[in-house]
């Protein structure tokens, strides 16, 4: 799977470096998942979903959760249609992540998403939850599926 770099051509991870977190996005039209790595990158970890009703509230949010964090670099899930071609969607996402790229300075790559919410709803299957509180974590575990899918192959 190939990471697409928005804001220049050097690498992602050269950029983001080492010991240091990053922010994991699966973008929504009503909300945002968010998840976050450990300074190793080894680890994604659900963090919180944001209602996505206007775009500068939820940039507010989210440099609130850079700046706690000390966020690095962002994952953001990349919608591909399950036959490799890019969609409407997938153009949304980058839509999404240029208007991003706008507000702030880190570095921002885009990472197939395919398959994550119903990853991350079968591995919450596997929790003691109920199906509201489910779907009400839905957005961040599969933000956190995406994030991990990208740790995963950064640490192979």
């Amino acid at each position: 799977m190939e990471t697409i770099n928005l804001c220049d051509n050097s690498g992602f991870h050269e950029k983001v470096g080492t010991n240091s977190r990053i922010l994991g996005i699966d973008p929504g039209k009503k909300n945002i998942g968010i998840s976050i790595s450990d300074p190793s990158q080894k680890i994604a970890t659900p963090l919180k979903t944001i209602e996505m009703k206007k775009f500068k509230k939820f940039i507010e949010q989210l440099n609130r959760v850079i700046l706690d964090y000390e966020v690095k670099g962002i994952v953001i899930g990349n919608p591909v249609n399950m036959d490799g071609s890019l969609g409407p969607r997938s153009q949304s996402a980058k839509d999404f992540a240029q208007n991003i790229t706008k507000i702030t300075k880190i570095p921002i790559t885009l990472w197939d998403e395919r398959l994550s919410s119903e990853g991350a709803f079968k591995l919450m299957g596997d929790l003691n939850i109920n199906s509201s509180k489910k779907s009400e974590k839905l957005d961040q575990h599969a933000a956190a599926f995406i994030l991990q899918g990208y740790l995963d192959f950064l640490n192979k």
